[in-house]
């Protein structure tokens, strides 16, 4: 008994040790660059119903998500509804060419008025060209073109007017998928939910699809398709892929089709739950593998969307809008999920939005992640390794990071986040951090930091302050976790939108706010530069040294 309770002071010690004080990690930055440049991961937004959004399109000078934004994916953007579709009257059936692509053009104009490139999520079907339509449960038409060929002269069409009206080199640069998670019976199907007449209708409508883009812009169309991935489908994901590689392509008879990336969703389900399905690596690497098994060796990949699903319940929801909290946690999240990405190879990974207003607005805690991410665009991957004790591992506690450096400059960044799946996570976590720069050896340097917590977020000042005016959770008509506080979907009560609106957002804007430390320093005639810093709970560290 004794013995016992000796050992059980000893775990409480242990304990007591690792929760009052600092977490004690110790990183090592290798100089020798690995692998291809860095794509820019945070390249990519998602927006769910294009509208009239675009029209007119201005940046925020002050708060401009296109400086590393370059793709806004118009999801669903060639039909699924009547407000979708189209056409002139797309409740016509026995008219089925009287186009109008007129909001689909600008648009397009207004992106590319943006700075960035439209990413076309075509492949859902007219209402009008399918014999039973039906709306599944993301509001879309479920069902097949009753033919296939009446089919592929709307998205030719579509194209041909693309490229008349924005020449063929420009739309050549653009992006293209077809359909949204297309083994996901909530999105497609055939009918009586057969899976292998399901696959069958995908690949066919994939194959038209492709086929239409490129007969009307050209043999280097960047197009693919959007799998669920991370959990299973109605069939089989990899199906779809043996089907581009080597299957019977059913619009021209030959072997295969034209595909450039595949991509996949990846959501976790909450704060402090992740995901029931695959891991990130897991979800993408399953992917590829199976398009390498089938010879497919040139293929981007990316994540089409994701994050959070879900949070502390509005009165309607506990849907995250954004699939972000606004909490700080947030900032550690993003930052482990780009390092994943880095380490992986994954190409971007698709955001709902980074400001209070998605696209507009001021910061939310993602922005200022994002924003220092795609600084390490273009660079190489620098080798890390990292010390944590055996107890950190076992409470979920994660000290890590990613590192790059640009091997014509010299330029060096490093991205640190302290990482634990709880939203109340409180500690700090003390960090030695030792790099090998030879190229600086000797030199003195610029060394810029950019702390990202609390300081340069708005949210914690907005959870006071709901505190303060009563702004209750059944204010909200989606998870009232969500940043995105512009949007009547989070904040929808009229008197909690009216006090944000007139009297506390310009307050956000100023605490939202944030800019690097800078000093010079020099480095050891060695090459080897040791720093010691502290990360704030759920805090991330990003330095730049230049």
């Amino acid at each position: 008994m004794l013995r016992l309770h000796a050992f059980l002071l000893c775990i409480a010690s242990l304990f007591s040790l690792l929760f009052a004080g600092k977490s004690h990690v110790v990183l090592t930055v290798d100089s020798s660059p690995t692998g291809e440049p860095i794509s820019n991961k945070v390249s990519t937004v998602n927006v769910w119903d294009m509208g009239t959004q675009f029209y007119n399109a201005r940046r925020d000078p002050e708060n401009d998500v296109y400086a590393f934004v370059e793709y806004v994916q118009l999801m669903q953007c060639s039909g699924g509804t009547a407000q979708r579709d189209l056409f002139r009257d797309p409740a016509d059936p026995d008219v089925p060419d009287d186009y109008d692509f007129s909001r689909l053009v600008e648009n397009c104009r207004g992106i590319l008025a943006l700075g960035a490139k439209p990413f076309l999520k075509l492949g859902s079907v007219p209402l009008k060209y399918s014999d039973d339509p039906l709306l599944g449960d993301f509001g879309m038409n479920v069902r097949p073109p009753r033919d296939y060929d009446v089919y592929y002269n709307y998205i030719y069409a579509l194209a041909e007017t693309l490229v008349q009206t924005f020449g063929r080199t420009e739309v050549a640069s653009w992006r293209f998928g077809v359909m949204t998670e297309y083994e996901n019976s909530e999105w497609f199907y055939a009918l009586d939910m057969d899976a292998a007449a399901s696959l069958e209708a995908y690949c066919r409508l994939y194959d038209y699809t492709v086929q239409a883009l490129l007969d009307a812009i050209g043999p280097d169309v960047f197009v693919g398709a959007h799998a669920m991935a991370v959990t299973e489908g109605l069939w089989d994901e990899t199906e779809f892929i043996r089907h581009v590689a080597v299957g019977k392509n059913y619009a021209t008879g030959e072997t295969g089709t034209h595909i450039s990336y595949l991509s996949a969703s990846f959501y976790d389900l909450s704060p402090g739950k992740f995901t029931t399905g695959k891991p990130l690596p897991q979800t993408i690497g399953d992917l590829r593998k199976a398009a390498e098994r089938y010879g497919l060796h040139d293929l981007r990949y990316g994540v089409d969307e994701g994050r959070i699903l879900v949070s502390a319940a509005g009165k309607d929801s506990a849907n995250l809008w954004s699939r972000t909290v606004g909490q700080t946690w947030q900032a550690a999240y993003d930052a482990r999920l780009w390092t994943q990405t880095v380490r992986n190879g994954i190409d971007w990974f698709s955001s709902w939005g980074y400001l209070s207003g998605g696209l507009h607005g001021y910061p939310t805690i993602s922005f200022h992640v994002a924003n220092a991410v795609h600084k390490m665009a273009g660079e190489r991957q620098l080798g890390m390794t990292t010390t944590t004790s055996a107890l950190q591992k076992l409470t979920g506690i994660e000290v890590d990071g990613c590192a790059s450096s640009d091997p014509d400059t010299g330029t060096t960044h490093v991205l640190l986040y302290n990482f634990r799946n709880k939203l109340t996570y409180k500690k700090r976590a003390s960090v030695k951090l030792t790099l090998s720069l030879p190229q600086f050896a000797g030199r003195t340097v610029t060394l810029r930091e950019w702390r990202i917590d609390d300081d340069c977020n708005f949210f914690d000042e907005w959870q006071q302050d709901r505190k303060t005016y009563g702004i209750t959770d059944d204010c909200f008509s989606w998870s009232p976790d969500d940043p995105f506080l512009d949007s009547t979907a989070t904040l929808a009560d009229p008197d909690a939108r009216a006090l944000y609106t007139e009297k506390l957002r310009d307050k956000y804007a100023v605490c939202a706010a944030l800019s690097p430390t800078e000093q010079q320093i020099e480095i050891p005639a060695d090459g080897i530069l040791t720093l010691r810093r502290t990360l704030a709970p759920s805090g991330v560290l990003f330095l730049e040294i230049v």
